[in-house]
C-alpha cells in the first residue's frame, strides 16, 4: 500500500504557481484545496497539468448565507452544486464539511442519504469531515450517522473530537472503532483537551495527545490493509495563526506552519513505513491460522 502525503494550502500566501512549485519540490504528492476563484481557474488547471500532483478538494455545505440554515436540502443543494464543478478537476477525493451540529436527525440524513447518492453519481469517493460545528461534531453523532449509513465514508479529523469532549477520548472506543474503519482520508493534526491544535506536537507536555492520535491513525492503516486498498491519503494539518498559537500581544506564531505540517508528514512517513515493514514481517512468518511457515 502506498501512502500519498498531501500539502493543505491553508496558510499559504503564495500565488498559485508558487504553492504548486513549492508543494512538489517538498516531495508532497498532492494538495488539498478548496477550488480556485473563477478568476484563478485557468492557470490553476494548467498547473494541474504540469506537475501532476493528486488533488483533494475541500467543500462546505451551506456556504455563504445558508451556512447557518438546519435544513438537509438547503445544504445538499449547496453541496451538489460544488461537487458538480470539484469533478471537473478529477480530485482523488472530495472532501466536506457536512450539515450542521444542530440539524435535526432526518435533517441530517436526508442530506447524507443524498450525499451518498451524489458520491455513487459521480464515481468519486466523498470523505465527510469530524468537524466541530458540523453533524459529525462528536464521537456518539457520527457513530450514530455510520450506524444507519452503511456506504457513509469520513475524513478522520478527531483533533476536533478532543476538543470537543475536553478529553483524549477515553471512554469513546466503540464510537472511535467504527468510525476508523470508515475512515477513507487523515487530517494529521494533534487535538487535546482545550483545542483541536496543540502549540507543538513534539513538546514533551504533549507526548500524550500524540500518542493517542497515532494509535488511532495506526488503527486506519490496518484497516486500509485489511480492504487491500491501493493507497492511503494523509494530510498536516495544521492551521494558520488564529488557529495556530500565538505570543499575546505580538501575535507572533509559536511555530512556523510549513515546517509543523512538514515534520508531521515526515513523521508519520516513517511511522506508516515502519507499520507496513512489521505487518510484512509477521505475515513472512505467520499463516492465516496462526502458525510459524517452515
Amino acid at each position: 500500500m502506498e501512502l500519498k502525503l498531501i500539502k493543505a494550502v491553508w496558510g499559504m500566501d503564495e500565488t498559485w504557481p508558487e504553492r504548486f512549485r513549492k508543494i512538489a519540490e517538498a516531495g508532497y504528492q498532492g494538495l488539498e484545496t478548496p477550488m480556485p476563484a473563477p478568476e484563478d481557474e485557468a492557470v490553476f488547471r494548467e498547473l494541474q497539468e504540469q506537475y501532476k500532483l493528486d488533488l483533494v478538494i475541500q467543500v462546505y455545505s451551506g456556504l455563504e448565507e445558508h451556512r447557518h440554515s438546519l435544513s438537509g436540502k438547503v445544504h445538499y443543494l449547496s453541496l451538489e452544486e460544488q461537487v458538480e464543478r470539484a469533478r471537473t478537476f478529477q480530485p482523488i477525493l472530495i472532501n466536506s464539511q457536512s450539515a450542521k451540529d444542530a440539524m435535526p436527525y432526518e435533517e441530517q440524513l436526508y442530506y447524507f442519504e443524498k450525499a451518498i447518492a451524489l458520491e455513487k453519481k459521480i464515481g468519486i469517493p466523498i470523505s465527510h469531515e469530524t468537524h466541530r460545528g458540523r453533524a459529525t461534531f462528536t464521537p456518539w453523532t457520527t457513530a450514530r450517522l455510520l450506524k444507519d449509513l452503511p456506504d457513509l465514508r469520513i475524513a478522520a479529523d478527531f483533533s476536533h473530537w478532543c476538543n470537543v469532549c475536553e478529553s483524549i477520548l477515553p471512554d469513546q472506543e466503540q464510537n472511535l472503532r467504527l468510525a476508523i474503519e470508515r475512515s477513507i482520508h487523515i487530517h494529521g493534526r494533534v487535538g487535546f483537551e482545550h483545542g483541536p491544535q496543540v502549540p507543538d506536537y513534539r513538546a514533551p507536555e504533549y507526548a500524550y495527545a500524540l500518542a493517542a492520535h497515532e494509535r488511532w491513525w495506526d488503527a486506519i492503516i490496518a484497516e486500509h490493509l485489511k480492504r487491500g486498498e491501493k493507497y492511503l491519503t494523509f494530510t498536516p494539518e495544521f492551521g494558520p495563526p488564529g488557529y495556530m498559537h500565538t505570543q499575546p500581544y505580538t501575535q507572533m506564531p509559536v511555530v512556523d506552519l510549513w515546517e509543523i505540517c512538514f515534520a508531521m508528514g515526515q513523521h508519520f512517513k516513517a511511522r506508516f513505513n515502519a507499520f507496513l515493514e512489521s505487518s510484512a514481517a509477521r505475515e513472512s512468518v505467520i499463516d492465516p491460522h496462526g502458525t510459524v511457515r517452515k
